[in-house]
């Protein structure tokens, strides 16, 4: 009888005209070992780790921002992530450069007052009596650092960019175009979503076709309409189109507004309610949350908007919001990055405030089910 032998799959065995075939046992899986919730544990913290490093990459350029906006330009040049700026020490009132100098007791910043070849002197900044002889070029030592934010230029960003008045301009637009497409969508949804309307199929699928539609097919022909009738340097173009409401709006809250019941209209309409206070006492209680969506999308929106503010407000540098101010500030101090820096900073500054103080309401208003609370 002749035995041929496998270690990794099986052992045959080859008597006359028999084979026997004796399969190896299959490597355990440990994961299937595991206990239930070992296993939900495990995958929640892997999904967990997966979005702490989407967070982490998502959060480096503003991250970058913000640190490179308390920089100055020397310090852009020494290659630190933070702002730092080389140690200076005053020795018998002159300045001299500290180093980090290797030591046998270990590595200490110490100021270099005679530079040599082979050799140099330097001292100990806190015991300027005591001179050290270190031996070695200095040249291939690291210079000592040290924490040094320029907070300087948030000021000096507010008064060059004249923010107040940015800031005004801003408010303005955002908040009349946030008013009056909240308004308009709203009524719009509404009788979309409740009343039977001719035609009302294609109205939809219309209306909702223009989601697709890139605003830069219409912006040579409805400048021509504002041109003519004279609004271009003003806010009109600006503020006046929101008030005729906007698809994507209006696909949001008409969908909302689909999943309250009709019971609730029928018992307002037995009660004696008409359509418009069904809307004000019975639809907008349900749909704060979705109005609030609207809002703040419109607000973000409004507040980065550029390139109409650019085309509409390009004479008018007293009416423009803070995307063109900043652009045209990026186009003065072009060479001076940390100050562009701190500009973008201020503003953003808004929109992330208003985020955080009106999440708890954006987040825990809305009810998708439409039942009352």
């Amino acid at each position: 009888m002749t035995t041929v032998s496998s270690p990794k799959h099986s052992t045959r065995s080859i008597s006359g005209n028999v084979t026997d075939f004796v399969m190896a046992p299959e490597p355990k899986n440990r994961f299937r070992d595991l206990d239930k919730s070992s296993r939900s544990f495990l995958i929640k913290s892997a999904v967990t780790l997966f979005a702490l490093i989407l967070l982490i990459g998502y959060l480096l350029p503003l991250f970058f921002m913000a640190v490179t906006s308390l920089k100055t330009e020397e310090q852009l040049a020494n290659q630190q992530i933070l702002p730092k700026s080389p140690v200076v020490a005053e020795i018998n009132g002159e300045e001299f450069e500290v180093y980090t100098v290797p030591l046998e007791s270990g590595t200490q910043d110490l100021a270099l007052v005679t530079p040599g070849r082979a050799e140099s002197i330097f001292v100990d900044p806190e015991h300027p009596d005591v001179e050290i002889v270190w031996e070695g070029s200095w040249r291939q030592l690291e210079p000592a650092y040290e924490l040094d934010p320029t907070f300087s230029n948030f000021p000096d960003a507010w008064n060059s960019m004249d923010f107040p008045l940015l800031l005004r301009n801003t408010g303005i637009i955002a908040g009349l175009g946030m008013a009056g497409t909240v308004i308009s969508s709203t009524l719009v949804a509404y009788g979309l979503s409740r009343f039977r309307i001719p035609y009302k199929g294609v109205i939809v699928a219309t209306l909702f076709a223009t989601i697709i539609m890139p605003r830069f097919v219409t912006l040579v022909p409805t400048y021509a309409i504002f041109a003519k009738i004279g609004w271009v340097g003003t806010w009109y173009p600006l503020i006046v189109p929101h008030f005729f409401a906007n698809a994507y709006n209006v696909f949001l809250l008409r969908q909302f507004f689909l999943t309250i019941p009709r019971d609730l209209d029928e018992a307002a309409e037995i009660d004696g309610a008409g359509p418009l206070k069904t809307l004000i006492t019975v639809i907008l209680p349900q749909a704060k949350g979705a109005i609030m969506a609207v809002a703040l999308f419109h607000f973000f929106y409004a507040w980065n908007d550029f390139l109409e503010p650019l085309v509409y407000l390009s004479s008018r540098r007293d009416l423009q919001p803070i995307s063109v101010g900043l652009y045209e500030f990026l186009g003065l101090y072009d060479t001076a990055i940390p100050l562009v820096q701190a500009g973008a900073i201020l503003s953003m500054a808004v929109p992330v405030l208003v985020f955080v103080f009106l999440q708890k309401f954006f987040l825990s208003g809305i009810d998708l089910s439409g039942s009352m609370k």
